[in-house]
């Protein structure tokens, strides 16, 4: 019988979205996915000012936009 404790698990690692260098991917990390405050408030403010939006196409000016029993 082995009576030593299991090892903890490795923790993962990943790459920080915002610097790019490594990021501990654990509970321990409280800023996971990223690798520090740094890194997650850069990103929120890039969210905050629309730096990350999908594209769409507008509308001609000619057409209804929107539900047209509203308009």
């Amino acid at each position: 019988m082995n009576s030593e404790p299991p090892e903890p698990p490795t923790p993962k690692i990943v790459v920080c979205p915002t610097c790019k260098g490594p990021s501990v991917y654990a509970p321990s990390n409280r800023f996971r996915p990223f690798c520090c405050e740094r890194c997650k408030n850069i990103d929120l403010g890039a969210w905050a000012s629309e730096d990350f939006r999908m594209p769409a196409d507008a509308p001609p000016d000619d057409e209804v936009f929107g539900d047209a029993r509203l308009q």
